[in-house]
């Protein structure tokens, strides 16, 4: 261990119904081993099952008031920074003090006046959704550790809503036929609730606008659905799904028509990181299901991919379910606390150097997800959103 240690604060989540928390108690002892003391607010992990007692016996410092955390902090870790908790989240700003590095999920592309309001208090300001997808950072992908467990419990919420079992069963009053599922959307959630709905029995077919995933898609089990349209520019660099055009996602849907209505369980996981989720399946798709059918559909937070869905809510129309979870990590809080404290924790690993925070901007993964620093906005995409000139920093 370094000569020199890094304290780190764990403040309570303050985010309705927000179960997570940033560290959970058996990962803490490799905080410390890497030079870290951890400082946490009581009755922080009791959303995912963790008590004082268990963080206390692991080493961390209890405290009960939430302004001493960010008092002896250097560096704050929450799951939800202001701009993923622009209500609550005010009440921590005058707790910030200049110098001090906040790492957490933030969503900074749709709350630029959040990462300002951040910058102005002399915050580093680490947003955890912004770390590039490469190989050296797969560890610190907090975002598709949550992706994982959203796939996963999507394919639960639908299993108890349909009237029906999933698996094929041989029973003494006859065949049961399984369910079919359709995935649209095969990135991390998408891949996770294929890889659920099979475990469970169904029938699975799958899409998605890159044609690159068909592989993993067919390795899974599912069939991939193939689709005659031009995808050859439907990934970013960063390998997330791009906006397409509103002419590419008429010709898609009429071509999806079919295979959504004769399925039981349609799950949508299609988003584009900033901006509003595309429709892709309309009314008169769900209006060609079976009733009893479900939709489940993942982009519920950013306006839907069913044009019938309602945010934090389950509806029926037509005779099918459409369910429209928000926050779903959150109902998964021990997994998914355990799965994000490794994913900072790793991030934090590459951060420090000789017991000392490194703000290296040669480095890929500092540059893209460091976003204030000494009182200025510096990531280049946050500065276009805030209308500010691109600056030598922020290049």
């Amino acid at each position: 261990m370094s000569e020199k240690t890094i304290t780190i604060g764990v403040p309570k989540e303050t985010f309705p119904h927000e179960q997570r928390v940033a560290v959970v108690a058996d990962i803490l002892p490799q905080f410390t081993r890497s030079g870290m003391k951890v400082v946490i607010e009581s009755g922080a992990g009791e959303g995912a099952g963790i008590l004082d007692a268990q963080f206390r016996d692991k080493g961390a410092v209890i405290q009960s008031a939430r302004s001493e955390v960010f008092e002896s902090a250097d560096v704050i870790l929450q799951v939800r920074g202001l701009g993923a908790n622009p209500k609550n989240g005010r009440d921590d700003l005058e707790l910030f003090r200049k110098g001090q590095t906040l790492i957490s999920f933030f969503e900074p592309l749709s709350a630029g006046m959040e990462v300002r309001a951040i910058a102005e208090k002399g915050v580093n300001l680490f947003a955890i959704e912004m770390m590039p997808r490469i190989t050296r950072a797969q560890s610190m992908d907090a975002l598709s550790s949550m992706a994982t467990i959203a796939g996963y419990k999507a394919v639960l919420l639908a299993a108890v809503q349909l009237p029906k079992m999933f698996p094929m069963m041989m029973t003494a009053a006859g065949t049961i036929a399984p369910a079919r599922v359709f995935v649209l959307g095969a990135g991390v959630a998408g891949l996770q609730a294929i890889a659920s709905s099979k475990r469970l029995g169904a029938i699975v077919k799958a899409y998605d606008v890159r044609p690159a995933v068909k592989e993993q898609v067919e390795s899974l089990g599912a069939e991939f659905v193939e689709i005659e349209l031009e995808t050859e520019d439907a990934e970013d660099k960063g390998g997330y799904a791009k906006e397409m055009s509103e002419e590419f996602l008429n010709k898609q849907r009429e071509m999806m028509m079919k295979i959504v209505g004769e399925s039981d369980v349609v799950i949508t996981t299609a988003a584009v990181p900033g901006r509003k989720a595309p429709v892709l399946v309309t009314e008169p798709m769900v209006e060609e299901m079976r009733p009893g059918s479900v939709i489940v559909d993942l982009a519920a937070e950013r306006g839907g991919n069913c044009e019938l869905t309602q945010e934090g809510e389950n509806v029926v129309k037509h005779g099918v379910t459409i369910m429209g979870p928000i926050n779903i990590p959150s109902t998964v809080p021990y997994h998914a606390s355990q799965m994000y404290s490794k994913n900072l924790l790793t991030f934090l690993q590459h951060l420090i150097k000789d017991g000392e925070l490194q703000f290296d901007m040669e480095d890929e993964i500092t540059r893209e997800s460091l976003l204030t620093r000494d009182g200025e906005v510096i990531h280049p995409r946050i500065r276009e959103i805030l209308g500010l000139e691109t600056t030598e920093r922020s290049n």
